[in-house]
């Protein structure tokens, strides 16, 4: 099938829009914990690799299972996105909290032969039956968060399978149903349950082993799978072999999609998606939105993502409010960085919505737009209240209020042998989405990412639920161009602060010169609304009363990215990942710096 490219929408000269500015609900729940809290070397684990050094094929991504099967599609001559095929399937299997068949994923490739850079949406879709009213209760008010979550009623389209089969059909070299069977085999015969996934599988039992099918998959005897045990998923294992050979939009079709569609309205959270929903779900090619900032070309996915809008952004007024004058990790530098960050978060909040419903305003990233955001940026203290700028050709009357996205989400990084490269960062929104399996997978929770209310006070909320639209994330999947060659394929999950990981990663290996595995794993901090986020159990707490002396308001807590990056010199590429969560990296010819 082709994959369907849609034109720039512009923003007319006046949108009569009131919108809300805020944090969302799902930026106040914690992210997956880190990796590092139970690494253990006693399992069967596969080795991961922490880095990785090539000048052919090379890639990172959130586990092993899936970095080795990518590597032996790339070993074969594959393309980068047959890989994305057997890691994505691979991933779906090991890390189900992440992401999978029943979730969404936004892609960002470059054409190596063609030197073209295309944006790829395969976000999930809000069913057609549904409305503003969805997370509302009876009374007319917000649902509680997991009141919300766990169940159909938050269940979108998803689109992560077409996104996989579309793209192959493109670019694919290697047969389709040979990539499939990376996880098939896998699901078949087992693979061994890593301390990560046995303690989120702990920590989330109350809800998730609800469900039955979970229940019988995760819990046997009603406890948790412990680290090291081999678990198979031969419900999985049998959708992999009908898409392999009936082919991806087998999934889209009544045979296959029925499924699913009676496991979400049956539900006693009732959802309403429809074999109708998946008849009409298409993947989008968008034009990728781009940015010359510190001398680079930082380009990435627009909406419905706010991800390179609010990076290019904090990037920008950082820039023009003089982040190179002050040293690297200083407290100044940070300092500049938070205030920008958080001015690109007002933006976001109004302005950012699936573009088929609210024109995306070009005028965000102007330059002389983006000059007189930076003057709100004062050196010495930091700004009580960050408002929302009118970028031009826009009028918007704002209002202040609670505008109702979530952590548990997955990227990778793959260059082939040809040098094309692709940045790719798939998520189910929650861990374990909405809690809901059917044939082997879990399905999204993706349409909490909605606000949960339409509107305050006569205010219009941009993000509301409409039917068939695309709820704003988050993710931001990124590659950097210098001089019109890619020198830097970056992204991460984590909620919202995917903006703060990326925009951190990019700094602090472009602008500062950091090694690329360094840039990934120093300590993080992450202003997005009032609060400035500094790392727990690392050195970045200690500059506590530094930022608070500037008139920031400081909280320490786990930021747990899951940052992998392919960052590229010359014809040698060099691939690392995030320590905070399981991800590994391989190349050929590998020169291995390190390995756990």
């Amino acid at each position: 099938m082709k994959v369907i490219k849609t034109l720039s929408i512009f923003m007319p000269l006046f949108l009569f829009l009131k919108c809300v500015h805020a944090e969302q609900i799902t930026d106040r729940y914690a992210p997956e914990q880190s990796t590092q809290h139970f690494e253990s070397s006693a399992l069967d684990l596969p080795k991961r690799q922490l880095d990785a050094k090539s000048d052919s094929w090379l890639l990172a991504t959130a586990n092993a299972y899936a970095t080795n099967a990518g590597a032996e599609v790339l070993s074969k001559g594959g393309h980068a996105v047959d890989a994305m095929v057997a890691v994505q399937t691979v991933l779906g299997l090991v890390e189900p909290q992440s992401s999978g068949l029943g979730g969404g994923a936004f892609a960002l490739l470059w054409d190596q032969s063609k030197k073209s850079l295309h944006s790829f949406d395969g976000r999930e879709t809000a069913p057609i039956r549904s409305d503003e009213t969805l997370f509302l209760d009876d009374s007319g008010k917000p649902l509680p968060f997991f009141e919300a979550v766990v169940g159909g009623r938050s269940v979108g389209t998803p689109g992560t399978p077409k996104l996989l089969w579309e793209l192959h059909q493109r670019y694919g070299k290697l047969p389709w149903h040979d990539l499939l069977k990376y996880a098939e085999e896998l699901a078949t015969n087992g693979f061994i349950v890593s301390p990560r996934l046995s303690q989120m599988l702990e920590s989330d039992a109350q809800r998730l082993a609800k469900d039955p099918e979970a229940a019988a998959l995760f819990y046997p005897n009603g406890m948790a799978l412990n680290p090291g045990t081999k678990l198979r998923n031969p419900d999985y294992a049998k959708t992999l072999n009908l898409l392999a050979e009936h082919g991806g939009d087998f999934f889209y079709t009544k045979d296959f999609a029925q499924s699913i569609v009676e496991k979400v309205n049956s539900h006693a959270n009732t959802g309403l998606l429809s074999i109708t929903d998946f008849a009409r779900y298409t993947i989008i090619e968008r034009d990728p939105i781009c940015s010359e900032i510190f001398g680079f070309n930082l380009c990435g996915m627009g909406p419905p993502s706010s991800g390179a809008v609010a990076i290019n952004q904090t990037l920008s007024i950082a820039e023009f409010s003089g982040l190179t004058q002050s040293a690297p990790e200083s407290v100044d530098a940070w300092h500049i960085i938070s205030e920008a960050s958080r001015l690109a978060f007002a933006d976001r909040a109004v302005y950012l919505a699936d573009p088929a419903f609210v024109p995306y305003p070009e005028g965000l990233l102007n330059r002389d737009y983006l000059l007189t955001r930076a003057k709100l940026v004062n050196r010495k203290k930091a700004m009580t209240q960050a408002n929302p700028g009118q970028p031009p050709g826009t009028k918007l009357s704002y209002i202040e209020g609670n505008d109702f996205a979530q952590p548990s989400t997955t990227h990778f990084v793959i260059r082939d042998q040809n040098h094309n490269l692709l940045s790719m960062t798939s998520t189910i929104e929650n861990a374990f989405g909405s809690r809901v399996m059917v044939n082997g997978f879990l399905l999204n929770n993706e349409l909490t990412d909605f606000s949960f209310t339409s509107r305050k006070d006569g205010a219009l909320i941009a993000n509301r639920v409409e039917p068939g639209k695309r709820p704003r994330s988050s993710m931001a999947p990124t590659i950097v161009f210098k001089q019109g060659k890619p020198v830097l394929a970056i992204g991460s999950p984590g909620g919202s602060r995917i903006i703060n990981y990326v925009a951190n990663g990019i700094i602090r290996h472009l602008v500062w010169g950091q090694t690329l595995s360094h840039s990934l794993n120093a300590p993080h901090r992450a202003k997005r609304f009032d609060t400035l986020d500094l790392e727990l159990s690392s050195d970045a707490s200690g500059l506590i009363q530094h930022f608070e002396t500037l008139g920031h308001r400081v909280n320490t807590r786990d930021l747990n990215s899951g940052l992998h990056a392919i960052a590229i010199e010359g014809e040698r590429a060099t691939a690392a990942v995030d320590l905070r969560r399981e991800g590994s990296a391989r190349g050929a010819q590998t020169t291995n710096i390190s390995s756990q």
